[in-house]
């Protein structure tokens, strides 16, 4: 994967979990204290990094069914409420990344599927509240990931349209196929190249195995402005 469609980005939307934070554990105990609540088989980490994408609300009716989906998003949250900022930890070089872009007058934002007031106190919780323009949680729009209009809500009074100059980076299919939806430059990023057709559907145009990357590379594409 080359990078000959990249320009310098004006916006970076980020999906945040185990793209700027490590919550696997985290949402691997959630999802067993939910599965023991209704003495279903628990979730291996491996499990839980293939099924874990869609928000909530499109995935728990399919996983608990239609009457008992409700009860268990309320054992869910319970779960995750008890644990989550305990289990807060960013990724390695990812404040640093968000930092430089800030300082490079990217414009930055974030659309999770996780729920946006968990999302919103994560954020402060490790003092990047002032770093990032929007924060889009899941049923924050009205519709979650894949779906465009996360994206359109977290650039909304930016000045900014989804477009070539907008980057969107994220570790999962989901955010490939979000990025292609919305019409931004799908970024991936984590320590593990693609497996082959792993991203045959919505292709990333760059996979970044790490912040420290990500970063180097906006350098090299930003043109320094001298003065006159």
């Amino acid at each position: 994967m080359n990078t000959p469609l990249l320009t310098a980005p004006r916006a970076v939307v980020f999906d945040w979990d185990n793209t700027l934070v490590d919550s696997w554990l985290c949402i691997q105990e959630s999802y067993n204290r939910t599965f023991r609540h209704f003495g279903m088989p628990e979730w291996s980490l491996d499990e839980v990094h293939a099924n874990v994408a869609k928000s909530l609300r499109d995935s728990f009716p399919l996983l608990f069914g239609e009457q008992r989906w409700e009860e268990a998003r309320e054992v869910f949250y319970a779960s995750f409420e008890a644990i989550h900022l305990s289990h807060l930890q960013p990724l390695p070089g990812a404040e640093a990344l968000l930092r430089g872009l800030h300082a490079r007058g990217v414009v930055l934002a974030v659309v999770s599927n996780k729920v946006g007031n968990y999302l919103r106190t994560e954020v402060e919780a490790l003092g990047w509240g002032p770093l990032f323009h929007n924060l889009v949680g899941a049923t924050d729009a009205e519709a979650d990931k894949p779906a465009a209009a996360p994206v359109h809500l977290a650039l909304a009074g930016s000045g900014i349209c989804p477009g070539r100059d907008v980057w969107f980076l994220g570790d999962a299919l989901i955010d490939m196929h979000c990025a292609h939806n919305s019409g931004c430059q799908p970024i991936l990023i984590r320590p593990r190249p693609p497996r082959p057709g792993e991203f045959s559907s919505h292709p990333p145009v760059w996979h970044s195995p790490c912040c420290e990357a990500v970063l180097g590379l906006v350098s090299e594409l930003s043109i320094p402005i001298s003065p006159i």
